[in-house]
């Protein structure tokens, strides 16, 4: 179990928080890897929670994006009360979602953490190539660094909204339909993250449509 300080902390959306943690020496990990992390506070530190690093191995620092349930009284609400020189408590780094190739990645909501440290690590190999992203939100405040991914995907990434509640709007869903719609080539690799039923229902719709379940990688 290692202490990590928080140098940096903020929100970057209403109910989303980043944290910069102080790096261990020699600490190793890979893009798409998450870690067991407690609060280093009295009752706090057996209450362990999966978060997804969002920053790349050469940083000096670590990164973790997460959503601030305020509703729960949990981990995450207790989470968003602390500030800098605060700490938390790394116990152990287990793999999760890993690049294996060009392919279409399908997020729902803080589903999109494990390819953003993905997206980061191509764009800065300048590998970035053939990959399109799928994003399903609520609505365009819930998106989580929407420039940053703009810039990185360009024309290949696109927003999908299911509650954005303006005029004229038409509510979307990633869905079978959807799917068929947007994806010409179901042979392609297909990374799907986001709540348990989104993943699954989305993985369903790919088998259903022609996609090969040993290219899901969820």
């Amino acid at each position: 179990m290692q202490r990590l300080k928080i140098l940096n902390t903020h929100f970057i959306t209403h109910n989303v928080k980043r944290f910069v943690l102080e790096k261990p020496k020699e600490f190793k990990y890979t893009p798409g890897q998450s870690a067991h992390i407690s609060i280093n506070l009295p009752g706090w530190e057996g209450q362990i929670r999966p978060f997804t690093f969002t920053s790349l191995q050469h940083w000096d620092h670590l990164e973790f994006i997460i959503k601030i349930y305020d509703d729960h009284k949990g981990v995450t609400s207790q989470l968003g009360k602390l500030n800098e020189g605060a700490e938390l408590l790394l116990h152990d780094i287990f793999g999760t979602i890993q690049f294996k190739g060009p392919g279409v990645f399908i997020a729902g909501g803080t589903g999109i953490t494990p390819f953003i440290a993905i997206f980061r690590a191509l764009f800065h190999s300048g590998n970035l190539r053939d990959v399109a992203l799928l994003y399903s939100n609520q609505t365009r405040d819930d998106i989580i660094l929407l420039d940053e991914l703009t810039k990185m995907l360009g024309p290949a990434y696109r927003n999908v909204f299911t509650e954005e509640g303006v005029i004229g709007f038409r509510e979307r869903r990633i869905d079978r339909k959807f799917l068929i719609e947007t994806i010409e080539d179901f042979n392609a690799r297909f990374y799907v993250c986001g709540p348990k039923k989104f993943t699954e229902e989305i993985c369903d719709a790919l088998v259903s449509l022609g996609a090969k379940p040993e290219y899901l990688i969820v």
